[in-house]
């Protein structure tokens, strides 16, 4: 019953009942019928005071649900960098992938989160971490970005970062060939750099 008073309250956000239920002797790794627990919940939500009451109390950050989320992952698909922040101090895995065998930094760029993109590169990620579809965050970036304002500075910043350009994809087709495909002048500009 208190476990799952722990993870309703996370879902919505209810701070003070997360607290109580803490405070209370709640299990932090109970699991809803989808494997996902209460700082998942949050972190989904994006309810930052309820994830830092839980990564004070040692929830982990890195608790894989039914689909393989964490915590931290979703913070690169929701490209919340207050969220992000809050789960650092719990020391997240920063190498643990999705079902698609990516870390939190490659949907935030296919997702065009800049803010989140230049926060988390601060952290040490593997800028050229390869998924499961052959695809790096620059590729995401390009492949599945529309070259706008937003796309244009994650390429730029995975390039500071040291992204390598000419790391291709499967077919041998490199982040500056699908930009000149798509059309995407700007990006492919940055690209030639």
């Amino acid at each position: 019953m208190l476990d799952e008073q722990l993870l309703t309250a996370a879902a919505a956000g209810d701070a003070e009942a997360v607290r109580e239920a803490v405070t209370e002797g709640a299990n932090l790794e109970a699991r809803d019928s989808r494997r996902r627990t209460a700082l998942l919940l949050a972190s989904a939500a994006d309810h930052v005071e309820v994830a830092q009451i839980l990564v004070a109390a040692g929830a982990d950050p890195n608790a894989l649900d039914a689909q393989s989320d964490t915590p931290w992952l979703v913070t690169g698909v929701t490209g919340s960098v207050a969220m992000m922040r809050a789960l650092l101090p719990a020391g997240p895995d920063l190498t643990i992938r999705n079902r698609y065998g990516g870390i939190s930094l490659i949907p935030a760029c296919e997702r065009g989160h800049v803010d989140y993109v230049r926060e988390v590169l601060k952290t040490g990620i593997a800028v050229d971490h390869v998924n499961n579809l052959g695809w790096t965050g620059l590729l995401e970036a390009v492949i599945l970005g529309d070259g706008s304002a937003a796309y244009q500075e994650i390429v730029r910043l995975l390039l500071a970062a040291g992204a390598d350009r000419d790391l291709a994809d499967r077919d041998g087709v490199t982040a500056l060939q699908h930009a000149v495909e798509k059309g995407q002048k700007e990006v492919a500009a940055i690209l030639r750099g």
